[in-house]
């Protein structure tokens, strides 16, 4: 599998969110070789308290058969939070690649404990993603990770 060409179709629809002003988090499913769909963080665009970029994607695609997801991989720009891990425990993922964990380090050892396989492939584009937004923006990122 080719990791980073998959992480490439979450860093673009970051980059999408980024566009709208919104919070640059990217999402993408792939299962054999094949992108079923992508998403973004539309939290500030939607008002929403729910459609990260992980879950936007699921929901994104729409629901899928579980033989599906236990064959799928889940690509994202920034380690899952708690929500997002949830699904991806829910749905049965068996396996997430992330782009990076320095600017939050999310579920990851709750993934691991639940028999996800965990990547991270350490984006430099990811991390100087979030940190241009982190820099630009900070009082939407300390509302998303609960700061005040």
């Amino acid at each position: 599998m080719d990791d980073q060409k998959f992480l490439d179709y979450a860093i673009a629809a970051a980059q999408q969110g980024a566009s709208e002003g919104g919070v640059p988090i990217g999402g993408a499913l792939v299962v054999n070789g094949e992108v079923l769909g992508v998403g973004y963080n539309k939290r500030v665009q939607l008002g929403s308290a729910i459609r990260h970029g992980e879950t936007d994607c699921l929901e994104n695609i729409g629901r899928l058969p579980a033989s599906v997801y236990a064959q799928a991989t889940m690509y994202t720009t920034l380690s899952p939070c708690h929500m997002c891990t949830g699904a991806i425990l829910l749905y049965g993922i068996p396996r997430v690649v992330l782009g990076e964990n320095q600017t939050f380090m999310g579920a990851e050892d709750l993934l691991r404990a639940n028999g996800v396989e965990v990547i991270n492939l350490d984006s430099q584009v990811c991390k100087d993603m979030m940190a241009k937004f982190v820099s630009e923006k900070p009082d939407v990122w300390n509302e998303d990770i609960g700061e005040e």
